[in-house]
Order: C-alpha cells, then structure tokens, then sequence
C-alpha cells in the first residue's frame, strides 16, 4: 500500500527470531519433560499416552477455525498474543490441579490454545519474510536453538530437582512467549480489492490433489515422531539413562536440524519442496527402524543426527510448497489445514504408542517407522503431480 509505514528487514527478522526462540524454548522443555511430571503425578503409560493424545483431538476443531479467522480479520499478531496468554492460564491450572482428569482438562484447554501458534507462526513468518525477500530457515533455525536450550537446560535442572517441579519450568517459559508475542510487529496489510478480484476460496485447497499428498505425507512423517516425543525420555530413563543424557541426545538431534536451517537457503533452487519431504521420509524410516531393536548407547547419537531429515528436511519441504503454491491470504488458512491433518495423525499415533509401549517396550517404533513409510510414498505421488 503506498504510503504504509515499512520495516526494515533485520527488524521483522529479529522479532519473528526471537518469538521462534521463546516457542520452541517452551516446547524443548514441555515435550520431553511433561510426561516425566505426570508419571510423577502417579500416572501409568497408557494415562500418559491418553493425556498427551486427547488435547491434540481438541486441536483438530480448534486449529482450522483459528487459522481461517485470523486470515480472515487479518489477525495474526492479536490471534498469538491470545492463544500465548490462554496457553499460559491453562498450563498453570494444570500444575495446580491433582486428578488426572483434571489435568486432562486443564492440559486440553492450554494446548487448544496454543495448538494454532505454529501454524499462525509459520503463516506469518512466510508472509513476512517472503515480502523482504528472506529465507524461512535462517530464521526458524533460532527456534531449534531454543530447542536445545530447552532440552539440555531442563535435563541438567532434573538433576537437580524434583520432577514434580518441571511443570512450574513449563509455566515460566510460557510467560516468556507471552512477551514474544506482544513484541511482534503485526503484517503490513494486503487488502484485496473485493470488486476486481474475489477473495480466494478455502475450498480450492481441498480440491488440489498436490496439496492433499503433501499434507498427508508431512503428517505422517512428522506424526512418526510421537512415540519419540511422548516416551524416548521415559524409556531411556528406565534404561539407565540420567537426564543430563537424555537432554544432549534430545539436543544433539535438534543440533542437526539447525546445521539444515541455517544452510537451507544454500540448496539448489531446483531441489523440489516434494524432494526433501522424501527425503524426510526415508530419514524417519531408518531411524526408528534402528531404534526398535536395543538400541546400543554409543548408537544413539548417531541415529539423532537423523533428526536432520525425520524432522528438519520434511518441515522445510512442506514450508517450501505452502510458500510457492498457496497465495498469502490463505496462508494461515492452509497452515491450519495441514495443522488439522497432522493433528488427526498426531492424535492417533500418540494414543495407540501409549499401549504400544506398555505391551512391547521399544518394538513401538515399527509403528512409527510404517508411518513414515506411508508419508514417504505419498511424497514420491506429490512430487509426480
């Protein structure tokens, strides 16, 4: 719009940096810590598993309604002020309560509140950054930095803490987010001149069949990781592993999806967003293979270093096709979408690894593996469309 204040560069790059950085903090700290809180509580794995699977039911209604309203209204700054501050409420009520229905609840409702922060993130991160002309991955690699500082600051406090405790670690990164998103700076509007142009339809990306396989095939290999994030802390600690341990190996992964982000914007330019979803596919399908079968310690890191495609080459695959296919007034409408579908998967694969691995122990990988199997080939369809 002619005559709109701008901003440079640096300083949207900052500030979407620095919110990465605040999110991922919490998530490094909440993904593989919250399930050694609850089973401190008292609770067993198939709890657990059921605790951690049905919010993400709840994020499947919340997470395309949110998207599609804060593309709509233009929100996306107000949306992730809200969605951090009810985040924060839900996730202190739920270190306040004892039964396991009521932190059932109280978790529900944080994660329903924070579900769509990534999706309107990624949305708004792309939008940015695409109208300055910068790469995603230099700037999303801040939040795998985060990431680790989470995983390996939260292990060495285990250390030293009771884990009953971790929760209030949980809350305090949160009101760190909170901050984060108030300091961010809301998209320069792009309104649409309604009588020369109608708004572009929702509908359209549910008719598009390259859009539906990779969708399918990022919630598949991501979805794959369920087992990981839900009970690789849990298992290695019954195995012998202290949380010193378990905090490197958790960052020594995320430490190779950085080296990815950070040189992301050297990959060829012809290198397809289907290719590297492959390649994440057939990362994730080594990786959990190896780790269903007594996993040596000295292998470990090793295998975590796949982290670099099982995570980071499909994120960038999926963020690389949303960012060339779908126009920026849908932005977050598609990032919801997808969100939905991966939340259906996520879901899935969180409730059934609960029993997985409470009937067979490390064998739950297979799972995961077939899983990633499945968004493999429909990678290889999407990228033949």
């Amino acid at each position: 719009m002619a005559g709109a204040p701008q901003f440079s560069t640096d300083r949207f790059a900052l500030k979407m940096g620095l919110f990465y950085a605040a999110y991922f903090f919490f998530g490094g700290v909440q993904l593989p810590f919250f399930p050694l809180w609850l089973e401190a509580r008292g609770l067993d794995a198939r709890d657990i598993g059921l605790i951690i699977a049905v919010p993400a039911l709840v994020r499947i209604i919340v997470t395309p309604i949110v998207t599609h309203q804060a593309d709509r209204y233009q929100a996306l700054k107000a949306t992730l002020v809200i969605g951090s501050m009810v985040g924060l409420i839900g996730m202190t009520v739920t270190g306040l309560v004892a039964s396991p229905i009521a932190i059932l609840l109280a978790f529900a409702v944080a994660m329903a509140a924070l579900s769509p922060m990534l999706s309107l993130s990624d949305a708004y991160a792309l939008s940015g950054l695409g109208a300055r002309e910068r790469n995603y991955g230099p700037v999303r690699l801040w939040g795998s930095v985060a990431f680790i500082a989470g995983n390996v600051g939260a292990g060495f406090l285990l250390e030293r803490m009771a884990p009953g405790h971790l929760i209030w670690l949980i809350v305090s990164a949160l009101a760190v987010v909170v901050v984060a998103a108030l300091a961010l700076t809301p998209l320069d509007p792009s309104p649409r001149p309604v009588a020369e142009t109608p708004a572009a339809s929702p509908k359209a990306l549910l008719r598009n069949p390259a859009f539906l396989a990779v969708v399918l095939a990022s919630s598949m290999v991501q979805g794959s990781h369920a087992f990981y994030y839900g009970f690789s802390a849990v298992q290695w600690r019954a195995e012998g592993l202290d949380g010193r341990l378990i905090g490197l190996l958790w960052g020594l992964g995320v430490l190779a999806e950085i080296v990815l982000f950070a040189l992301s914007a050297r990959l060829p330019k012809s290198l397809p967003p289907t290719a590297l979803l492959a390649i994440g596919g057939v990362g994730a399908v080594i990786r959990w293979t190896a780790m269903a079968f007594d996993t040596p310690v000295a292998l470990l890191p090793a295998l975590q270093l796949l982290h670099a495609a099982s995570f980071g080459a499909a994120h960038l695959g999926m963020m690389g096709f949303l960012a060339r296919n779908v126009p920026r007034e849908l932005a977050a409408t598609a990032q919801g979408f997808a969100a939905t579908w991966s939340g259906i998967v996520n879901a899935s694969a969180t409730f059934v690894s609960g029993f997985a691995y409470a009937a067979t122990g490390s064998f739950a990988y297979l799972l995961m593996a077939a899983m990633a199997l499945i968004g493999l080939i429909s990678a290889l369809y999407a990228g033949r469309r």
